[in-house]
């Protein structure tokens, strides 16, 4: 692992879910933990949006792909 990307980024895959459109979800999410002290249950109203925006971005990607194939 490159010793400048782990000490740029506190947790792996970071540094690419910043560039997602789900980042401020993401965040939020991570927010509510920090201010309830990691009760997961305060803060499931997030993690739904959270996991909402990702399964749209990612039907987005698929469907993105699905047209640049030669295959399809």
């Amino acid at each position: 692992m490159d010793s400048t990307a782990s000490a740029s980024a506190p947790y792996p895959g970071v540094a690419r879910l910043s560039d997602s459109s789900c980042y401020p979800q993401y965040s939020a999410s991570l927010k509510c933990l920090e201010e309830f002290n990691s009760d997961k249950s305060k803060c499931q109203q997030h993690f739904d949006v959270y996991k909402e925006c990702k399964k749209k971005e990612r039907e987005a990607r698929l469907e993105r792909n699905k047209k640049r194939s030669l295959f399809g």
